[in-house]
């Protein structure tokens, strides 16, 4: 063998360790499985977010993950409350489906308790039976009890409160890497939202090796009204002190998903990282100063300022960036996305209401979304007396009335919202037919729908009290 054949197997021989290597690196990183992230916003209104069109509070960071994804802007959520919204986010079903319908109350003359129903399994069991990692950090509001807890629930840490607080020394409060009891903090330098920060980087740096999910419900937009004088000082020039304490909050939030989506960065798991981001409900205008303009109605109503809410996606070399999708989604459709993204199957025995969204986000489908149905035909809510069904443009809607008050016999509303966003112009009686045919589909859906386990505090106390004068008579 010449002496120059022996140096060029020599180097080949050098060469197949790292080709080797670099193939299997590849190969890796198409198998990989993706990382996934939801933000939720609490009592935030359609009407906030420089993504939005209100340029008064800077949300630089929220803004971020439209711009490099997908903005909804018929992003909806299955209830205009809090714990009901939470529980259908959990679930990928409508929570009215096993009678979630409410927040907390007292317990059902069945014995019912307030929590997310244990016969039902959440997001984070689904993606733990598919081998991630999976936390949770911020308010859960989806039960009291231990056994409604987080980590009962499918999320290997938990850092929170079991339900709603104020943002300083929170009572009801739980490190699962301390304790799995309710411990109130005692220190009068955190913050809920600063605390939240600093967990959640903290957690993607201890699980950047494995595949994880991290849920990351703020507490933030509300109530009660609190912010640091960090924030604050950002908005001094915004003279209404309600609302400046308001921007302060959002401000804080808007850091907070912007250290985590730079640590994503960091990591280099940008490209393999789907990213939610969405508000619970509509905001509670009065009581916070919360906008959900264009939209008629507020938190706790089923017109669109209390259903319909900020919501963006994103998913860096897989749905485009810079994406407006228009047609109806709702946050039910969070669950089947993620698991398909992770290579999941969606089983039918789920019973899911949530679709896969990811045909209707990647570029090889837009070429073809001329023929592609919308992701749903029709979306339903139902919350007391309050009812409403979007059907293609068209919405059928019984609300304005107090949670659970409204009157049984009230005519239903309809509107086009393509030509009516917010809900000006009643067409039922021009339009009788149509309100017929939406009225019979919503009647169809409510068919399959458990009463609700527990009534809100007020309307059952008020239930019992009409009860005990029933017995006197």
């Amino acid at each position: 063998m010449t002496r120059p054949t022996q140096r060029l197997l020599a180097g080949l021989l050098l060469m197949l360790p790292v080709t080797a290597a670099a193939k299997a690196m590849g190969a890796d990183a198409q198998t990989k499985k993706p990382n996934v992230i939801i933000f939720l916003a609490d009592d935030l209104g359609y009407g906030e977010l420089g993504m939005q069109g209100n340029k008064e509070i800077p949300t630089p960071h929220i803004d971020s993950i439209a711009k490099a994804g997908v903005r909804f802007t018929s992003g909806y959520v299955s209830g205009p409350y809090c714990s009901p919204t939470r529980a259908g986010l959990m679930t990928g079903r409508y929570q009215t489906r096993f009678g979630h319908e409410f927040n907390e109350g007292p317990a059902t003359p069945d014995g019912s308790v307030f929590g997310l129903p244990l016969t039902e399994k959440t997001i984070a069991n689904r993606f733990k039976e598919m081998g991630y990692a999976t936390c949770a950090i911020g308010k859960w509001h989806l039960g009291r009890q231990p056994e409604f807890f987080p980590m009962q629930r499918g999320f290997d840490e938990f850092f929170g409160t079991v339900a709603n607080t104020s943002f300083l020394n929170p009572q009801n409060f739980i490190d699962s890497r301390k304790s799995d009891q309710v411990t109130p903090i005692k220190d009068d330098s955190f913050y809920t939202t600063d605390a939240y920060r600093e967990r959640a980087v903290d957690w993607i740096e201890k699980h950047r090796d494995q595949p994880y999910l991290l849920y990351l419900p703020f507490n933030a937009q509300h109530a009660p009204l609190q912010a640091t004088e960090k924030y604050l000082a950002r908005h001094a020039g915004i003279a209404d002190e309600k609302r400046r304490i308001f921007a302060a909050m959002m401000s804080a939030m808007d850091d907070a998903i912007g250290a985590v989506l730079q640590k994503v960065r960091d990591l280099g798991q940008e490209e393999n990282t789907l990213i939610f981001f969405l508000a619970d409900n509509g905001g509670p205008t009065l009581q916070t100063t919360s906008k959900n303009t264009p939209l008629r109605g507020n938190k706790a109503t089923t017109w669109e300022g209390g259903v319909r809410v900020p919501f963006a996606a994103q998913w860096k070399g897989k749905i485009p960036a810079g994406q407006t999708f228009n047609q109806p989604i709702i946050q039910l459709d969070i669950l089947p996305t993620a698991i398909s993204a992770a290579g999941g199957k969606i089983d039918s025995e789920w019973k899911l209401d949530g679709v896969n969204l990811l045909p209707h986000l990647t570029g090889e489908v837009n070429a073809n979304l001329g023929r592609l149905k919308p992701p749903h035909e029709s979306l339903y809510w139902r919350f007391g007396q309050q009812w409403a069904i979007r059907h293609g443009d068209w919405k059928l809607v019984v609300s304005n009335e107090p949670m659970n008050l409204a009157r049984k016999d009230k005519p239903a509303s309809l509107f086009n919202l393509a030509a009516d966003i917010g809900e000006s112009k009643d067409l039922a009686a021009e339009q009788p037919e149509k309100a017929k045919e939406l009225r019979a589909l919503w009647e169809k859906w409510n068919a399959e729908l458990q009463p609700p386990r527990w009534l809100p505090a007020p309307a059952a106390q008020k239930a019992k009290a009409k009860q005990k004068a029933k017995e006197k008579q």
